[in-house]
């Protein structure tokens, strides 16, 4: 994952004086999942709602 400086001091300017380690890395976590998301989106691979329901359907008959 690359993020930018600019990503990463908005993600710190909202952390608290004393942060947990953990918390750093999750809120990375985060922004590494949610731009994925972005690109999957931009990208068309993604599943419309009746799609979704279309398969979900079809794996609780078998």
């Amino acid at each position: 994952m690359i993020i930018s400086k600019v990503q990463l001091e908005s993600c710190f300017a909202d952390l608290p004086d004393n942060v947990d380690t953990e918390d750093v890395m999750y809120r990375l976590y985060l922004i590494e999942k949610i731009e994925s998301a972005e690109q999957d989106i931009a990208n068309h691979k993604t599943l419309s709602h009746d799609e979704v329901q279309q398969r979900i359907s079809q794996k609780w008959q078998n």
